[in-house]
């Protein structure tokens, strides 16, 4: 496969990584095998299958010309099972045991010199069943990206999401067009920076979610019923997403008053893929909204009419305007630039925003993996430098499958804050009688 260089977001991502702050996004999906688990034969399909993608295969390599640009290259020591792991869960074997070994292992480094990604495997669940945790750099893939390599692992899926990875950006047009299109691109990233600058708070406010970095992480998970979502949905309006993020305002209101915090809306990033018919799976194609969580709103009702209205302003500006589209902005500045401020800007992503809030669905068919069926998917964001709190959504088949990824030292009562969500989902769906 030819080198191709890293985009300019996919450069940001790839710059922010840090030992303290590691840029890995993944998911634990859980399956119930209908026979006994033998890890080396799940480990031996999982090789055979991540051979098939192309980027799986390739590093990331700076190259002094074009000055900073960074591309992906073939690695010549390529060996699938070097980035596979199984691992046996000792008893207690239950799923808070899971997510602290998937917590450690989502605050691990990957190594720069090798490829960006690793799987792990864990057996010794309840009730027989295992489950996978892919892990990839931000720069490898987003969510959506993501959710593409995951497919590629499954039964039944042939070539083509693999091929689909490994596409190159479409090519451009002619001379007038590509001129046309830079000038489009540099009067739409002046006005995102604009936009960024005067929505920038001059300090950062008073908040849980904001804190030190720290290496320690914790993770959460919540399953909620789609049902539910779609009750609420058709009695009050909006879209599921507004429920959701009305849910989570809700939850964060009263975790916040639990802790004798003062209810203060955080502002949190909503990312918004930009993936199009035509274009390649492999990288990052997002943009993004600002809003602010209500959860100084008391009533449920109004707390998601609240986010309803947020969220529809959002939608009516477009996802490449406003500040929310700061990743359309990171794709447009030179790698060079990004290899030498990224690390100095990643830190004050508290200025910004508070949290970052995604929702990644997954296709509405029955998966499996050696004849197993996928029973619940939980997927996991990275914490932005200090960040003490990450959401990620993921609907799959008839539940809304959360997880919440924390910084352990700033927030080691997640689990109460979990706990929390399926409550205000309940106070909502009683108010849709």
């Amino acid at each position: 496969m030819a080198a191709a260089a890293l985009s300019g977001l996919d450069t940001a991502f790839l710059s922010l990584d840090s030992t303290s702050s590691p840029m890995n996004i993944g998911a634990i999906a859980l399956f119930a095998p209908p026979r006994p688990v033998h890890p080396a034969r799940l480990v031996a399909s999982l090789r055979e299958r991540a051979e098939r993608i192309p980027r799986l295969r390739q590093r990331v390599r700076s190259s002094l010309l074009p000055l900073g640009v960074v591309r992906w290259v073939d690695d010549p020591r390529f060996d699938a099972g070097a980035h596979i792991h199984s691992h046996h869960l000792p008893r207690p074997h239950d799923m808070a045991r899971l997510t602290d070994r998937v917590a450690d292992i989502m605050g691990e480094r990957l190594d720069p010199s090798r490829p960006l990604w690793e799987i792990h495997v864990f057996t010794g669940l309840p009730g027989g069943m295992f489950a996978i945790l892919p892990k990839l750099h931000h720069a490898l893939a987003d969510g959506a990206g993501a959710v593409m390599v995951g497919m590629a692992l499954l039964d039944g899926i042939d070539g083509r999401v693999a091929r689909l990875m490994a596409q190159p950006p479409c090519p451009s047009g002619g001379l007038v067009d590509s001129l046309r299109s830079l000038g489009s691109s540099a009067q739409q990233a002046m006005d995102i920076a604009g936009s960024v600058l005067r929505s920038a708070r001059p300090t950062p406010p008073a908040s849980p979610l904001l804190a030190p970095t720290s290496s320690d992480r914790r993770l959460s998970t919540v399953r909620l019923d789609l049902a539910d979502v779609r009750r609420v949905r058709r009695a009050h309006g909006g879209t599921t997403n507004d429920v959701l993020l009305a849910v989570l305002s809700g939850a964060l209101r009263e975790w916040l008053l639990a802790r004798g915090d003062r209810p203060v809306a955080p502002r949190a990033l909503i990312p918004v893929s930009q993936r199009g018919r035509g274009r390649g799976a492999a990288g990052n194609q997002l943009s993004g909204y600002l809003c602010d969580l209500p959860v100084d709103e008391a009533d449920p009702v109004r707390r998601l009419a609240t986010v309803r209205a947020r969220m529809d302003d959002n939608k009516e500006a477009g996802p490449l305007r406003g500040p929310g589209a700061l990743p359309v902005l990171a794709d447009r500045v030179p790698a060079a630039v990004h290899r030498l401020v990224m690390p100095v800007v990643g830190q004050c992503a508290p200025l910004l925003c508070d949290t970052v809030v995604t929702s990644v669905p997954l296709p509405n068919v029955p998966l499996c993996f050696d004849g197993a069926q996928l029973k619940e998917v939980y997927p996991v964001v990275p914490l932005a430098p200090g960040h003490a709190l990450g959401v990620a959504m993921s609907t799959y088949r008839d539940t809304v499958h959360v997880g919440l990824h924390a910084n352990g030292t700033a927030l080691p009562d997640i689990d109460l804050l979990a706990a929390k969500l399926t409550g205000t989902l309940d106070d909502l769906n009683e108010m849709c009688a």
